[in-house]
């Protein structure tokens, strides 16, 4: 696989995982969650920002042999972007 592929699926893994907390009863998707408060979905979503960081991190390490230094702004910015990526899943969960 390219560079490319590995880019465009990791990036429709982080669609998929910010969407979770918000279509899915679950708690963590291992427990059976009567009533998911939004507490729990906030903190799940981040837990799984978490994770999908994580996930790039040893990505980028493995795929282009090194980690580059990142600051503040890197993290604010990937974290508002996985807000956008959770939008659908909360308007579907909240608004519609």
């Amino acid at each position: 696989m390219s560079f490319e592929s590995f880019q465009w699926i990791y990036l429709a893994v982080a669609i998929l995982l910010a969407n979770v907390p918000w279509l899915s009863q679950r708690c963590f998707l291992v427990l059976e969650c009567e009533n998911k408060k939004v507490w729990m979905r906030l903190l799940e979503w981040l837990a799984l920002y978490l994770i999908i960081g994580g996930v790039g991190y040893l990505l980028e390490g493995r795929l282009m042999g090194t980690n580059h230094v990142q600051d503040w702004e890197f993290y604010a910015v990937t974290a508002s972007l996985f807000m956008v990526f959770a939008f659908p899943g909360f308007v579907y969960r909240h608004i519609r």
